[in-house]
C-alpha cells in the first residue's frame, strides 16, 4: 500500500491546513465552538467556497473525490484546529444523496445544509433497532419519531432520515422548518440537535436504504478516526514544545529519560492509529468496510484516551486552563470515543465478524 499522499491530495491538504491554521487560532474556536449557533457562519462559507465539501463526493456524483483518503485529507485538516464546522453531517449526506443518484449541487455549493438523522435514543448504532416509521400521505409521506444527536441538526435546512419504510429502511428528506428541532451545543464544541417528527412531512430519497446508511456510518467512521489523528498529532506537538521549555532543576523537563520515553509511547499509539485509519480508509466502500471502520474506531478510542491524558499530566496544571488549547484537544479526543460507536461497541462488531 502507497501510504503518501496524491498531488492532489497533498495540495488539499496545504490549502485546508493554511486555511485552518489562519482561521481557526484556539482562541477563535473557544469564541465560536460553544455558542450558539455552534460553529461559525462567516467562515462555514469560506470553507465551502474552498471546495472542502466537494472531496468528499465522488466526481459522478458533481464532487472531486469521495474516497476514504480524500475524506481522511479533509477531517485529518480539521482535527489538527479542532474546527467545529458542520461538516460531519454534510458528509453522511453526500453519501446517502450519491447512493441515491440524487442531485448534489445545493449541497456541494453550501446553498442547502444537510444533516443527517439515524441514530435514536433506544437505538444508537444498531440500524435494525430504529424505531422511527415512515407512512404514505397524498403524494407524499409523514414520518414519526426521534432522532437524537444529529451532528450539524442545529443549523441544518434539510434533514435526512432513516425511517422504517415497508419491510426494510428508508431515506426521507425532512424540511428542518418541518420538524420539531431542538439544537445544542456539544460538551465539547460544536453542535447537534433533537429531531422530533410527529406525523411530519417527507420526501422519500431512497428506499431499501440499509446498504447506503451503512455505507454513510462507515464514512462517519472513517471522518472521525482521520479527524482524531489530526487533533492527536497536535496534542503530542503541544506537550513536546511544552518539554523544550518549562524548565525544573535549571534544566528543560524534556532531559527527562522518564518523560521522553512517554512521550515516544504517545508517538508509538498516534502511528499505529494512522496506520488503521489509512487501512480503514483504503477498505471503505468496499465489502470489509465496515470490519475496517470498526477496527480503526476501535483503537482510536484507545489511543486518543491515552493521549488527552498523558497530555494533560505532563502539562500539570496549566493542561486544565481554558486558555491553553491542550485542555480543548483532550476533551475533544474523549469526545470523539463516543460519536458513531464507542470503544467497546466497535470491539464488539469486530468479534461478532469474527465469530460468523
Amino acid at each position: 500500500m502507497d501510504f503518501n499522499l496524491t498531488e492532489d491530495r497533498q495540495m488539499l491538504a496545504d490549502t485546508l491546513g493554511r486555511f485552518l491554521g489562519e482561521q481557526y487560532p484556539v482562541e477563535h474556536r473557544i469564541k465560536v465552538a460553544y455558542d450558539a449557533p455552534y460553529h461559525d457562519p462567516a467562515l462555514w462559507d469560506q470553507l465551502v467556497e474552498l471546495g472542502a465539501l466537494y472531496a468528499l463526493a465522488p466526481e459522478d456524483a458533481g464532487g472531486m473525490g469521495g474516497t476514504g483518503f480524500d475524506i481522511s485529507v479533509v477531517f485529518e485538516a480539521l482535527g489538527k484546529t479542532l474546527c467545529p464546522e458542520p461538516v460531519l453531517g454534510a458528509l453522511m449526506a453526500s453519501r446517502l444523496l450519491a447512493a441515491a443518484g440524487a442531485d448534489l449541487e445545493a449541497l456541494l455549493t453550501g446553498a442547502t445544509k444537510y444533516a443527517v438523522g439515524i441514530t435514536e435514543i433506544d437505538a444508537p448504532y444498531e440500524l435494525d433497532q430504529i424505531a422511527t416509521v415512515a407512512t404514505a400521505k397524498g403524494d407524499g409521506f409523514a414520518l414519526s419519531g426521534r432522532k437524537s444527536t444529529v451532528y450539524g441538526g442545529q443549523v441544518a435546512d434539510v434533514v435526512l432520515v432513516a425511517a422504517k419504510h415497508g419491510d426494510g429502511l428508508g431515506v426521507f428528506a425532512v424540511q428542518a422548518a418541518d420538524a420539531n428541532v431542538t439544537g445544542y451545543g456539544m460538551m465539547d464544541g460544536g453542535g447537534a440537535a433533537e429531531v422530533l417528527l410527529d406525523d411530519t412531512p417527507a420526501t422519500l430519497v431512497m428506499a431499501n436504504a440499509e446498504a447506503a446508511l451503512e455505507d454513510a456510518l462507515n464514512a462517519g467512521i472513517v471522518a472521525l478516526c482521520a479527524e482524531a489523528v489530526g487533533a492527536m498529532d497536535v496534542a503530542h506537538w503541544t506537550t513536546v514544545e511544552y518539554f523544550k521549555q518549562r524548565k525544573q532543576f535549571g534544566v528543560p523537563i524534556g532531559k527527562f529519560q522518564v518523560l521522553q520515553h512517554r512521550a515516544v509511547d504517545m508517538l508509538t499509539e498516534i502511528e499505529q492509529a494512522r496506520s488503521i485509519v489509512i487501512k480503514a480508509a483504503a477498505e471503505l466502500g468496499g465489502d470489509d468496510a465496515a470490519k475496517y471502520a470498526s477496527m480503526a474506531k476501535n483503537m482510536i478510542g484507545r489511543a486518543a484516551r491515552l493521549v488527552a491524558e498523558e497530555s494533560i499530566q505532563m502539562h500539570g496544571g496549566i493542561a486544565m486552563t481554558w486558555e491553553y488549547a491542550v485542555s480543548h484537544y483532550a476533551k475533544r479526543l474523549i469526545m470523539l470515543d463516543a460519536q458513531l460507536g464507542d470503544t467497546d461497541y466497535h470491539l464488539s462488531q469486530v468479534m461478532k465478524g469474527y465469530a460468523a
